[in-house]
């Protein structure tokens, strides 16, 4: 009898472990720079530019060293979406296509019982068809009415519906309406919530446009000076490149600088009409970023007054982060440090403590692999990422991870920024600089389309280099110290583990002789 009564209390503990599942929502916001997000505190934290985010923050854990690994819009998705790096999902740049066999995460999680959706930004340039539900942007989106492609609302692609409003607000509209609607209200759910802010060109609703107007916002140091960054693949022989190389907010950049998009007149001195445009760039991308965090502290009010702020995961991050205005540069795409930390936050009071951090490495290889964990699956072994869950509980596996890979594969492509890989570590950061595009058809190509005639460089080879930043000693990245004999032990090890990498994660260049060439040749120069 006893016995007996034991089974039964476990089979009601499994079942009632069963019903109360968590809700998983990741949200992810475009391009969404760790430095303008309060709980971050780096220089615009004064600003208190995301107080609610910052909330959430304060109710769970907050990673300090979370980076991805392809800093640009479609492969970091692809990666996040698969658990792959690139060049195993294949997505190396923004013209590639996910297989709609490889959306692994909400397959895996429609296994494991969950109502799956998808509300936004896509930008993976096939339908999103292994969700439940969809209605996400065309392409990269628009600010203002954006059309959406909504499932159920006829066959892809002609299911298209159209919105009035700003983009952030109708997301966060159409994700509540989701939410209320649903059908079976007992089964969990696993929502992906994607902004289009704060991607440029910085379209913010109408209702932002006071915001930060009479403040000046805090400068970079490194916007104006750093006579020891960099190397000869980022600014060529005796400077020879500095006027080609990455978009700048400063004129440095011929054709394409935010001086120059601003239109500020020639008469104006260098500095002073630098500071101008990083005022106007930086206001207009607070103001993106302003319109996320209000929406937010809408849709928590909303989870809690459904009943559902308790027993939901909830995680924000974004698609990577973003130079505003280091080393004088915008965009994302470099290994630096703007670029490719990304914002990882994540609550959920059942399992995680409030107010704590973590500086273990992760990237985004992992996100994937965590919500299944938390959704109570196990991680397949064709996901390259690992499942952060024992660092939410306070442990640390004694294998995890001490360095995380990087790569971008899009030379000269758009914001003139040279193709290059790396390994980051705690205390170091290595990069080498191959200078060659992956697609050796699109060498001769323009590198932007969108420039008046004549005034649009080539695709072409660029100077091979290597650079090596003391990350403890130097955080700013202002002095290369690549070739320093003092250096020259860290730089063994840190190619011993850069090679190590690239072939645990299918990251060579076997596919690539013209690049494996160039690896071989400055290996050890």
């Amino acid at each position: 009898m006893k016995r007996n009564c034991i089974v039964l209390l476990t089979a009601l503990f499994a079942t009632g472990s069963q019903a109360k599942k968590p809700n998983i929502i990741y949200i992810m916001s475009d391009d969404h720079a760790t430095n303008a997000i309060g709980v971050y505190g780096g220089r615009l934290a004064s600003l208190n530019p995301t107080p609610n985010i910052d909330k959430l923050a304060g109710e769970g854990m907050v990673f300090k060293n979370c980076f991805v690994t392809n800093s640009i819009c479609t492969p970091s998705r692809a990666t996040i979406i698969t658990g792959q790096y690139s060049q195993t999902n294949g997505v190396l740049d923004l013209t590639g296509i996910l297989d709609p066999a490889k959306q692994y995460l909400p397959m895996e999680m429609k296994k494991l019982g969950y109502e799956t959706a998808i509300v936004g930004k896509w930008h993976i340039h096939n339908e999103p068809s292994a969700f439940d539900y969809y209605c996400v942007l065309d392409e990269q989106g628009k600010y203002f009415n954006p059309p959406f492609f909504e499932k159920g609302n006829g066959v892809y692609p002609n299911n298209m519906i159209k919105t009035v409003g700003h983009s952030t607000d109708i997301i966060t509209g159409k994700v509540m309406d989701w939410i209320a609607n649903r059908e079976d209200k007992n089964k969990p759910f696993f929502l992906m919530y994607h902004f289009k802010a704060p991607h440029d060109w910085f379209e913010y609703a109408p209702r932002y446009e006071n915001y930060l107007a009479d403040v000046m916002i805090p400068e970079p140091e490194t916007m104006y000076h750093q006579p020891n960054w960099g190397s000869e693949a980022t600014r060529g022989r005796k400077d020879s490149l500095i006027h080609e190389i990455g978009t700048s907010v400063s004129r440095r950049l011929l054709f394409n600088s935010y001086v120059n998009r601003y239109k500020i007149a020639d008469s104006i001195p260098d500095r002073v009409a630098t500071s101008m445009a990083y005022q106007k760039y930086l206001k207009s991308y607070l103001r993106c970023v302003k319109g996320i965090d209000d929406n937010l502290g809408r849709f928590f009010q909303f989870l809690k007054d459904n009943d559902l702020y308790e027993n939901t995961v909830i995680i924000y991050s974004a698609d990577q982060g973003m130079m505003l205005g280091e080393h004088d540069m915008v965009d994302k795409r470099w290994m630096y440090e703007e670029s490719i930390r990304m914002p990882f936050i994540i609550r959920y009071p059942k399992l995680i403590k409030a107010h704590t951090s973590n500086d273990a490495i992760i990237n985004n290889t992992d996100f994937a692999p965590t919500i299944i964990n938390l959704a109570g699956g196990t991680v397949p072994k064709y996901m390259q990422g690992k499942s952060i869950k024992p660092l939410l509980i306070g442990q640390k596996p004694n294998d995890w991870p001490t360095a995380t890979y990087y790569r971008y594969w899009m030379h000269l492509t758009h914001h003139d920024i040279p193709a290059h890989f790396g390994i980051r570590t705690n205390d170091y950061k290595l990069i080498f600089f191959y200078g060659r595009h992956w697609d050796l058809k699109q060498e001769g190509e323009p590198s932007r389309s969108w420039l008046p005639a004549g005034k649009s460089f080539l695709i072409r080879p660029t100077p091979v280099s290597w650079e090596l930043y003391d990350l403890k000693k130097d955080p700013l990245e202002t002095n290369n110290v690549y070739g320093k004999p003092e250096y020259a032990e860290v730089v063994k090890q840190l190619k011993l583990e850069l090679k190590k990498q690239r072939e645990k994660y299918n990251e060579t260049d076997t596919n690539f002789p013209h690049i494996q060439k160039i690896i071989d040749e400055n290996w050890d120069k």
